[in-house]
């Protein structure tokens, strides 16, 4: 989907298009039942994921109470009633086991929700990470290794846009992002 076609504010996050595109293919949601995106902002991860896949379950957890009510205006703008959208502060309490976990934002609690991912993750699920600092990137290879993870894909993103500039024309860069991809070890476990 074309970023152009979400609604936006001006101090909400988004996951951009390409990067978007990048962690969606990696959380792997095609046979996935239930799909957690912390940190969602304008729920642009959860909105495409749920319109990818009407089978899924998504709950999308924020605590900007302005990206509460863009993710909302969003959810209702694409029809997607199968996202729920919870307003609290990650990790939170939460009766569910997801197959997939996306960590958009982390608000200074990065290895907090690693493990609350990992927790919540049946065997075999996915976890995917996005982060634009150098020192989120540090601190979550370390802490995967920590947690036992070593199977895990990374990956940094540059894009750059054609714009226009006076007559001309030049590529416009966003910020690099980093991607970090990998699976809870173990078989699923369908009684979780």
């Amino acid at each position: 989907m074309k970023d152009e076609l979400f609604l936006r504010g001006a101090r909400v996050p988004m996951t951009k298009e390409v990067v978007r595109t990048q962690a969606l293919e990696r959380l792997q949601l095609q046979n996935a039942q239930r799909f957690i995106d912390i940190g969602a902002g304008t729920g642009s991860v959860s909105l495409e994921a749920a319109m990818r896949y009407p089978q899924l379950r998504v709950t999308a957890i924020e605590r900007n109470p302005d990206a509460l009510a863009l993710m909302a205006e969003n959810r209702e703008r694409f029809a997607c009633p199968n996202i729920e959208i919870i307003n609290g502060y990650a990790p939170i309490e939460l009766d569910a086991i997801a197959d997939a976990v996306f960590i958009g934002g982390s608000g200074g609690q990065l290895t907090e929700l690693i493990d609350w991912s990992l927790a919540h993750l049946h065997p075999g699920g996915r976890l995917v990470m996005t982060f634009i600092l150098l020192e989120n990137l540090t601190c979550a290879l370390t802490h995967l290794e920590q947690c036992a993870i070593h199977d895990f894909d990374c990956l940094q993103l540059q894009v750059a846009s054609l714009a226009t500039l006076g007559s001309g024309h030049y590529f416009k860069p966003n910020n690099p992002t980093f991607l970090i991809s990998c699976l809870k070890e173990g078989s699923h476990d369908s009684n979780l």
